[in-house]
């Protein structure tokens, strides 16, 4: 169900992040582009021959002029970022937010990455978000003022894998 995303996929990812665009940061092909080829983790959910969903997510010194992203990246030595997850309105309470959270989560993992961090808007509030988060054990470790909003940056620690 989930696989890596391809340059085939970034017409329709594109188009999902348009949808959604008042959470997100723009993206078009050619910036997808880059951060396809600056990131550690891209995969989607494609489901009828249509994208569902998908996520994007940073590694540290990640070549990425996020604000979010540097503001993490200048107070954490190891983690993973998550950039952008998305679910189309369609495929929306199906579970594949959680789908892409226990994979990401996995690779991280298996990464030796036991921080996982992201943002959300607080104002104006991104209420789904902060709910899904919050259920995952995701914590506020600051605030930032962002290009017209303010988010919570938040952060969750991993139990690493046992080693078999």
């Amino acid at each position: 169900m989930i696989r890596p995303a391809t340059v085939d996929d970034f017409i329709a990812i594109v188009a999902l992040n348009l949808a959604f665009e008042r959470f997100l940061s723009p993206l078009d092909a050619s910036r997808l582009a880059r951060l396809d080829h600056a990131c550690a983790y891209h995969k989607v959910i494609e489901l009828d021959k249509r994208m569902a969903a998908f996520l994007l997510a940073f590694r540290e010194r990640a070549d990425y002029d996020s604000i979010n992203y540097q503001w993490f990246d200048q107070r954490y030595e190891r983690f993973l970022y998550i950039d952008r997850i998305v679910v189309a309105e369609g495929y929306r309470g199906m579970g594949l937010a959680r789908t892409l959270y226990d994979d990401i989560f996995e690779y991280a993992r298996q990464s030796l990455v036991t921080q996982v961090a992201l943002e959300y808007d607080i104002d104006p509030p991104n209420e789904p978000s902060r709910r899904l988060h919050q259920s995952l054990g995701f914590v506020e470790v600051g605030r930032q003022d962002a290009v017209g909003k303010q988010v919570s940056l938040q952060m969750v620690t991993l139990v690493p894998s046992p080693v078999s």
